[in-house]
C-alpha cells in the first residue's frame, strides 16, 4: 500500500504530473523539461528525484545528456489512469508543442 501512496503523492504536484505527461510521450533530458516548466534546475532536480523514488520515472545516460523516461508499463498504465480525470487539456496541448520544436543539441548542458 505504501507504494501507492507514494506514486498518488508524487503525481500530486502538479509540474511532476505534467513531468510524467511529458515523458509518456517518450525520454526528455533535463534542458527539455526546463523549457516547459516555469521552475529553476534545481527544483526539476528534487521533483526528478520524488518521482524516481516513486518508481513512476527512470533515468540514463546519453552521452552528455541524461535522459528521463517512464519507468515501465505498470508506472505508464498509473500516469494514463490518472490523466481521465483531467478536465482541462489546454496545459498539456501547450506543453506538448514546446517539447515538439525543443532540441536538445541546442540546449545548453545543465547539471542536475
Amino acid at each position: 500500500m505504501n507504494a501507492l501512496v507514494n506514486k498518488m503523492k508524487a503525481l500530486g504536484e502538479a509540474n511532476r504530473f505534467r513531468i510524467c505527461i511529458m515523458l509518456l510521450e517518450g525520454p526528455l533530458c533535463v534542458c527539455q523539461l526546463l523549457s516547459v516548466l516555469d521552475i529553476a534546475g534545481g527544483t526539476l532536480s528534487n521533483h526528478l528525484k520524488i518521482l524516481k523514488n516513486a518508481q513512476l520515472i527512470d533515468q540514463r545516460k546519453d552521452g552528455k545528456w541524461i535522459e528521463y523516461y517512464i519507468a515501465g508499463p505498470e508506472a505508464e498504465k498509473f500516469i494514463r489512469s490518472s490523466l481521465a480525470f483531467i478536465d482541462d487539456s489546454a496545459q498539456i496541448d501547450a506543453d506538448r508543442k514546446v517539447i515538439a520544436v525543443s532540441d536538445r543539441n541546442s540546449c545548453s548542458v545543465v547539471k542536475v
